[in-house]
């Protein structure tokens, strides 16, 4: 693919070291068509739109600097135009600083990438007949109006040959390519052109352009405003239609028109949405089931015989329990929780039970239905995964391709990033990057702990003496709820924290993991940012759980924590109430 790449695709990849040999975008004046899709000529659509800030009327910079920046980008619009992308330049008409480069793919270029990525295209159409389900007429009345968004043809497709023009279902060039197709077409060019070369590595890439500042933006076009129709009588104003029929509030029990979603913003984002709403139907059944069940322990929590016991005052009236604190705290009535064992068998009782069970059988469920589901769309869609040869090789990979080595199947040299120790030492250095976040998520997990056993001495002298005057409140507010709060409501703070940093820290490793594929970038993306977050949301909730209260002595012969502070305690009835906190709070 990198030889196809450099040999058909890209003829003149490289700088153009001469002034005179670049290629410059027509300049045109605003046409006052702010709905148009289209050049100033009305017939070449415009496919995306780089924005860029005139080097001449920055002040921000150094001369050098924005000399520097005009060069690259001029090389970089100069190899677009040579890789036979047309461009057009216009000023904006509200900030005379901003130009908008309009960019437009030709049939030609369209073709030739379209062979080159492997885009399924229709031969024909689909003339085998479906057999209608039995509530078909039941469904009928949540889908969209057919009149409005009519349904989709389906085609059979084949990956697009050029040499095969002829048998694909070519009715209208200007429409065999969808909007979504073009703009990921000419993405898929401006990732990989040059714009410049320093020290024989060649730096190419509209993203590196954005993170440089020499583009303010690259992006392609909405056909139209989503809240009213596009007064250009060529635009068929399907955002308009979907924000209507689809996104607006109003469509909450409508199904959702997959197929035209699809077909706007292609299968990666139709297949999302498809997901989405397929979870969000299943968690409807799992909610319904959870309200019952939590109503369930409202109803019974006056019946609840462990909270009656601690209430009465002939049976936990009678228990004196230990201070839960040295020097500071005193001996207790165990009838002092009453109220939180009461609230405790809302969450501890019979329902929880039921709905644990239920969930465990309902992810097994949902996971099963959705690869049905699943299955089903990519069999409509013909979006079946292609084979890993068959999908493009990033253009980072491929600018660090020079190492060469000997492929021991098919005895071919192939170029490669890296050599096998340095695949090694990348591996292991990434690796060691995730566990040092894990244990800084574990250190703060420590750090919480350490809060709760030092300010739980604090509260316990404290307030009681604050709130003694108050009754009502001091039923709720006792040392053990402050301490769970506060410390619930640092764990979440210090939790978001994390999360910003590392998922900056997660895209920087998995860059330089130098993953071929972008299904492997995002595959290695996911991995890490599952391993972290799911310790980093859930690390408190396992000690609470499982480690809070298991580890505190006897009487008379405690445990302490770094020989200082005694082991924290759960309730009497147990840290479920506690876990709840927790989990609410996240």
């Amino acid at each position: 693919l990198v030889l196809e790449l450099n040999q058909v695709i890209i003829p003149t990849y490289g700088t153009v070291p001469d002034q005179q040999n670049l290629h410059t975008p027509e300049w045109v004046d605003f046409d006052d068509k702010p709905d148009s899709l289209f050049f100033s000529d009305g017939q070449r659509r415009i496919d995306f739109v780089l924005v860029y800030e005139d080097e001449s009327k920055k002040i921000t910079h150094k001369r050098s600097d924005r000399k520097k920046h005009k060069r690259k980008r001029q090389v970089y619009e100069s190899n677009l135009i040579n890789n036979g992308l047309q461009l057009e330049a216009t000023r904006s008409v509200l900030d005379d600083k901003l130009i908008f480069v309009k960019v437009h793919a030709p049939w030609e270029v369209l073709c030739t990438y379209a062979e080159v990525m492997h885009i399924k295209l229709p031969l024909q159409h689909n003339d085998l007949k479906t057999r209608d389900s039995a509530f078909n007429w039941f469904s009928r009345l949540f889908r969209v109006d057919e009149n409005i968004i009519k349904p989709e043809q389906e085609f059979f497709t084949a990956p697009f040959q050029k040499e095969h023009l002829s048998n694909f279902y070519i009715h209208d060039k200007d429409t065999f390519f969808n909007p979504a197709t073009r703009s990921r077409i000419v993405h898929f060019i401006l990732s990989r052109v040059e714009y410049a070369t320093k020290n024989n590595v060649k730096k190419f890439g509209i993203n590196k352009l954005l993170d440089t500042g020499i583009y303010k933006a690259a992006f392609p076009l909405h056909d139209s405003n989503f809240r009213h129709l596009s007064t250009d009588p060529n635009c068929p104003s399907e955002r308009y239609l979907l924000y209507r029929e689809w996104a607006h509030p109003k469509n909450i029990f409508k199904l959702q028109p997959l197929d035209f979603i699809r077909k706007y913003y292609g299968e990666k984002i139709g297949i999302y949405f498809a997901w989405l709403g397929f979870y969000t139907n299943m968690l409807t059944v799992a909610a319904v089931v959870g309200v019952g069940c939590f109503l369930y322990g409202c109803l019974t929590k006056d019946n609840c015989t462990w909270s009656q016991e601690v209430c009465d005052p002939n049976i936990g009236g009678n228990i004196i329990m230990c201070p839960q604190c040295d020097k500071v705290c005193t001996y207790w009535n165990l009838t002092i929780t009453c109220e939180s064992s009461k609230k405790l068998c809302i969450f501890d009782s019979f329902g929880t039970l039921v709905f644990a069970v239920f969930m465990g059988i309902w992810v097994t469920l949902f996971l099963e239905f959705w690869k049905r589901r699943q299955a089903e769309l990519e069999y409509e869609w013909d979006t079946v995964e292609y084979l890993e040869q068959e999908e493009q090789v990033r253009p980072e990979y491929e600018a660090r391709c020079t190492h060469v080595v000997m492929n021991e199947i098919t005895q071919q040299e192939e170029h490669v990033p890296y050599t096998a120790c340095g695949k090694c030492i990348r591996m292991t250095f990434c690796t060691s990057a995730i566990f040092f976040w894990i244990l800084l998520i574990i250190a703060s997990v420590i750090g919480i702990i350490v809060y709760r056993l030092s300010v739980f001495l604090v509260f316990s002298a404290t307030l009681s003496q604050h709130i003694s005057g108050t009754e009502a409140i001091s039923k709720y507010l006792t040392p053990q709820t402050a301490t769970s709060v506060t410390a619930s409501l640092i764990s979440f703070v210090v939790i978001m924290i994390l999360n910003i940093i590392y998922e900056k820290v997660a895209i920087l490793i998995t860059d330089f993991e130098l993953p071929r594929t972008q299904t492997d970038y995002e595959n290695s993306l996911t991995t890490k940012m599952f391993l972290f977050q799911f310790v980093n949301y859930y690390s408190s909730c396992f000690y609470i759980a499982f480690f809070k209260g298991k580890f505190v002595g006897h009487p008379g012969n405690p445990v302490y924590w770094l020989g200082k502070y005694r082991n924290e305690e759960c309730d009497p009835g147990g840290c479920l109430l506690e876990l709840t906190t927790q989990l609410a709070i996240m």
